[in-house]
């Protein structure tokens, strides 16, 4: 059974294109149809707010400015980019899907919904706000700002986030696509849910659909879309170490499949997490730091004092960071080159780093200009 109201829809599509004719954004990537620009787009939109996106956008066409020119790039030069962005996985099937690109299709990106969703990254969403924006097929969107407009003016009663309530979404949204006009509308639709119909205070009375709007007639739309409670997010507590050595500091690869992956880190090691903070805490984390650092990178370090603390809100936990004033003891550094390296201070804004990273890569540069990091403390000598 149909789990919304369905009402007059006939005027929905005039009315969306009216308004958005009159305010729509301007934003860099709706002047232009270009495939690349608006694909770029798109993915620097996912998760992203407007604002934060576009710095990023305008310096990533200057360094990438085609999809040959980024199937080219070193996988380094693109985190750096994007670094700062969030949700790295998305820098990382940009590549991997302009490689594909560039080899199968001769550098042009595919023109049917099926071969974009074949590409690394790409997703149904994705697929049709290409297809409709840059090719003008008639594909249906379906993202946050859709779904919370859509729930409104259909009083769709259905939990938004579940398989069968994103199934029926679907099957409305593509019913509802003007043929001929799919990019325009689709983007009305994410301008209006940006502009008006926002999640917590929408303002239904400059809404162009007001009048159709079900959830508006039977005042429920502060209670609309239906979505599931979130689950309070696990707390995850890690001790970072700051491993001096002579006038150099050490800095390991994540690995690729890893969160931040192929990001640049300060060694990190996961701790228990302590009721209360102070000394028999700080001890406690840095023995957990002083064993992962023997057995991963094989080496001894004293621990010193704790430099800072930070926290951080990844999407599935909590992080709270104890980063460490370290020296190097004794031992050579496994794997050395690719995946761990001894690098001067100045050096590390030259590697694309995850936030906290580069706030501690900050801190140290910092310190350095102001005379602070003279590293000539016993026990600093020696190979590795």
């Amino acid at each position: 059974m149909s789990q919304y109201n369905r009402p007059m829809t006939s005027d929905l599509s005039g009315r969306l294109l009216s308004w958005y004719a009159r305010h729509q954004r301007a934003l860099p990537w709706r002047a232009t149809r270009d495939p690349y620009q608006v694909w770029v787009s798109e993915v620097m939109l996912q998760q992203t707010q407007v604002e934060t996106v576009l710095p990023y956008y305008q310096r990533w066409l200057r360094l990438f400015p085609t999809i040959e020119a980024l199937a080219a790039a070193e996988p380094q030069a693109v985190l750096a980019a994007w670094e700062g962005l969030g949700y790295y996985s998305r820098a990382r099937h940009l590549l991997r899907a302009a490689q594909q690109v560039a080899v199968e299709y001769g550098g042009a990106l595919p023109r049917t919904v099926a071969a974009l969703r074949a590409l690394p990254g790409i997703g149904r969403y994705t697929a049709g706000a290409i297809a409709s924006i840059a090719f003008g097929l008639d594909a249906a969107v379906l993202d946050g700002n859709v779904k919370r407009v859509l729930a409104r003016v259909f009083d769709f009663r259905a939990d938004v986030k579940s398989p069968a309530g994103e199934r029926q979404l679907w099957a409305l949204a593509e019913s509802l696509v003007p043929p001929g006009r799919a990019g325009d509308y689709n983007q009305a639709l994410m301008d209006l849910g940006a502009a008006i119909c926002t999640p917590r205070a929408p303002a239904c009375l400059l809404c162009p659909l007001r009048d159709l709007c079900a959830a508006y007639r039977l005042g429920v739309q502060r209670e609309r879309p239906v979505t599931p409670a979130r689950p309070a997010r696990p707390q995850r507590v890690q001790a970072a170490g700051v491993v001096r050595k002579r006038e150099r500091v050490l800095i390991v690869q994540r690995p690729p499949e890893a969160l931040l992956g192929g990001l640049w880190a300060f060694p990190e090691a996961v701790c228990p997490a302590e009721a209360q903070a102070g000394r028999k805490a700080d001890a406690r984390h840095g023995a957990c730091l002083r064993a992962a650092l023997r057995a991963d990178c094989g080496l001894k370090v004293r621990i010193g004092s704790r430099m800072l603390t930070m926290q951080h809100a990844f999407t599935h936990f909590r992080l709270t960071l104890h980063v460490f004033d370290c020296r190097w003891q004794a031992g050579r550094l496994r794997r050395a080159g690719r995946l761990r390296r001894w690098v001067r201070v100045q050096e590390l804004v030259q590697y694309p780093m995850g936030k906290l990273d580069r706030k501690i890569a900050e801190a140290l540069l910092a310190d350095e200009k102001r005379g602070l990091l003279r590293d000539d403390r016993p026990g600093t000598k020696g190979g590795g």
